[in-house]
């Protein structure tokens, strides 16, 4: 017992405070629907259609986390620091680079994506004006990605933590002097989450170059394409992820202007408590990765065995939470009463989701950890099949309503866990040590 109860502690001391820096983003997307839920439905209907936009430019560049994290981890255990540097200053050139060629698309393309999603009139204005008020901020975001990838691969998540919470607290402040304070309305949440954005970035950079055991370093041609490659993978693979959020939020926006602002306030409550089990995959991928770097193959199961088992029983937990707080929460974020009840009921269902996205997580981060990302870009996009008939049928019978997109949601989970597992014990049942 004594050996599972010391991995334990160290799968703690990387996923408790990894919760900080993987709910960042969340947070700023529920403090957004926090503070503009009460300026009236059509507000809050327009940064439902700009967030899930947004939404998904953040999860095509998250390979600026994920892969930096496991070659930077792998590298580490294996001795390679010269290269996890070279690794690390990959990733924020790709970053910024990256950075401002999506921002300038979003700016061009937000019309067009607004009305893909289904605004239209008034909530089509709104959209328009926060998604490219919020472009501005992308390129701080892909720096802040980079710089995470960087820091957790050197198995450090608490300053990523200290940085997740500072970035918040200025977020919410800033949001709500400009929302409030001097009456930018919709656009000041937009501004207010790019002040946080910008200052994450600092702080990583400040991170990064002046406290890391092993520092960025300017990178050859081969780490720049390694990256590239790894992220072409991984952004198919995120491309698929983001069409379900995407395609929900565009069959609530077709249910009516009630069921799209209960399901913002849904989505963006389960999104931030469901990332909270996404904490797990970090040790997961972490030591994984460097386990495979090391030759020790044993180590490796031994990690995806508790970080599964885990993950299970904190899902439930978490299922319980999101039941049990889908009565109050809603309140917090809209003073009408049928997007109120439209949220309740959303969030009753997703509830019964927890203990699924909990196994859909850690196995994404063990099937990280082994770097095999054409498996997890074939998952992703088989589980699709999973959820486009449910989706099908509620816009068909709108009578499903949001517990219908809910099943959906649930069904995409279930057979993401079932893939990626299949997958993992594929990988490492027989792998030999080194």
């Amino acid at each position: 017992m004594r050996p599972d109860r010391d991995l334990d502690r160290r799968i703690a001391a990387l996923a408790l405070p990894a919760l900080g820096s993987i709910a960042a983003e969340p947070a700023y997307s529920l403090a957004d629907t926090a503070i503009v839920g009460h300026l009236g439905r059509t507000p809050l209907d327009s940064l439902a259609i700009a967030s899930t936009a947004l939404n998904l430019t953040a999860w095509m560049a998250i390979f600026l986390t994920t892969a930096t994290t496991s070659a930077v981890a792998g590298l580490a255990a294996g001795r390679g620091t010269d290269r996890a540097g070279r690794v690390a200053g990959a990733a924020y050139l790709v970053a910024a680079v990256a950075g401002v060629l999506v921002a300038l698309i979003v700016i061009v393309a937000a019309p067009a994506l607004a009305v893909l999603l289904g605004a239209r009139g008034p909530v089509l204005s709104g959209a328009v004006g926060y998604l490219r008020a919020s472009a501005a901020g992308l390129p701080f975001l892909y720096l802040s990605y980079a710089g995470n990838g960087h820091l957790i691969g050197l198995a450090d998540t608490r300053t990523p933590l200290r940085i997740a919470v500072t970035a918040n607290i200025l977020n919410v402040l800033a949001e709500w002097f400009l929302v409030y304070g001097v009456h930018l309305g919709l656009m000041g949440s937009a501004w207010g989450t790019v002040a946080a954005q910008a200052a994450a970035a600092a702080l990583y950079a400040a991170a990064s170059w002046r406290r890391a055991p092993v520092r960025p370093r300017q990178p050859g041609r081969a780490e720049v394409a390694d990256l590239l490659r790894d992220g072409h993978r991984l952004s198919v693979r995120t491309i698929a992820l983001g069409v379900v959020p995407l395609t929900a939020t565009a069959v609530a926006a077709r249910l009516g202007p009630v069921a799209l602002g209960g399901q913002q306030i849904a989505m963006r409550v389960w999104y931030l408590l469901a990332l909270l089990l996404d904490a797990l995959a970090v040790p997961a991928q972490v030591y994984v990765s460097s386990f495979l770097g090391s030759g020790d193959a044993e180590g490796a199961r031994k990690v995806g065995r508790r970080t599964l088992r885990l993950g299970l029983v904190a899902g439930i937990g978490l299922g319980v939470v999101t039941a049990a707080i889908a009565f109050g929460v809603p309140v917090l974020f809209t003073g009408d009463p049928g997007v109120r009840h439209a949220a309740v009921v959303a969030l009753l269902v997703a509830a019964l989701t927890q203990p699924v996205a909990a196994l859909a997580f850690v196995l994404d981060g063990l099937i990280l950890g082994l770097s095999d990302y054409v498996a997890m870009r074939r998952a992703m996009i088989l589980a699709i099949v999973a959820y486009a008939p449910v989706a099908l049928l509620v816009l068909r019978f709108h009578g499903l309503g949001l517990p219908g997109v809910w099943a959906a949601l649930g069904l995409w989970l279930a057979a993401r866990a079932a893939l990626l597992g299949r997958r993992w014990h594929a990988q490492v049942s027989h792998r030999p040590d080194r």
